[in-house]
């Protein structure tokens, strides 16, 4: 399938302010592009792009006094298959885990493991490993975090989504991070373009989605605890230990968002980048 798609976002500023932004597909993706992707902004202004720590571009500019807009639009391939279920997917045992993997056990920024363990071991203590585990992390996160845009705030953490109960798409992500971690599972956040194509019906408003990627059995697999199924069509941004590493954007200074538009969809009419 062929996919549209891209964003408009618009930030105020007072004075220049630099800024980071990890709003590129991820590289992993670049030899299904149809068209070129590049960030524009209004006005126009420098940035340069490098790849950071975790294999994710990373875009630094820095935004004038004023209104700036920052958009981009591009076609890409995509095969539209659902994420892979593999129920045998066994656990690894951590002193096997190749020494790159062990950062997805730690606790990070978004991700208090030493603060959900316990309610880990309690709730997922005397269950099944492997697959059957991390598939019982992510129903019991959906359960338990009821889905509100208006419940959002970039301070959240999965202990607070534990507690209160409400978020979006990244608490979900966080929480059941921190809950595999507890488990001895590696986990890693995931965000990115997730449209509505293989669902019957539209779900909200479009925008970027957080998910995670938890590691059994010598690979990485995709899990959504959000949606609690496999779904199609996801076009990766950036991956890290938690929101703090794939932030969309990061300003070193106040700016405030004025606009913040996305979009994906299926190219119906033949590589038509907005």
């Amino acid at each position: 399938m062929l996919i549209r798609a891209g964003y408009d976002i618009v930030f105020e500023t007072e004075k220049p302010t630099p800024m980071l932004a990890t709003l590129s597909v991820h590289p992993s993706r670049n030899k299904d592009l149809c068209t070129p992707q590049r960030i524009m902004t209004e006005p126009d202004i420098p940035l340069y792009d490098y790849v950071d720590s975790f294999g994710n571009i990373c875009t630094r500019l820095t935004l004038p006094k004023g209104l700036t807009k920052l958009s981009c639009g591009f076609v890409i391939e995509d095969p539209f298959v659902l994420d892979a279920i593999e129920p045998d997917a066994r656990q690894d045992l951590v002193e096997h885990l190749p020494d790159e993997v062990l950062l997805y056990l730690l606790g990070s920024r978004y991700c208090e493991t030493d603060r959900l363990a316990d309610a880990a071991w309690s709730l997922f203590g005397n269950g099944p490993a492997g697959w059957p585990l991390v598939q019982a992390i992510v129903s019991y996160v959906h359960e338990h975090i009821r889905f509100d845009y208006m419940q959002a705030r970039p301070t959240k953490t999965a202990w607070e989504a534990f507690q209160e109960r409400q978020g979006v798409c990244r608490d979900f992500a966080h929480l059941a991070i921190a809950l595999c971690r507890c488990m001895n599972i590696p986990a890693r956040y995931c965000t990115g373009y997730l449209g509505d194509m293989d669902l019957p019906a539209v779900v909200g408003d479009m925008d970027f989605s957080a998910w995670f990627e938890a590691y059994l059995g010598g690979k990485w697999y995709t899990f959504d605890a959000r949606h609690n199924r496999p779904r199609a069509g996801r076009i990766l941004m950036a991956r890290g230990r938690d929101a703090t590493d794939a932030a969309l954007t990061t300003s070193f200074g106040p700016a405030i968002l004025k606009q913040f538009s996305i979009y994906t969809d299926e190219d119906r009419l033949g590589l038509q980048p907005a």
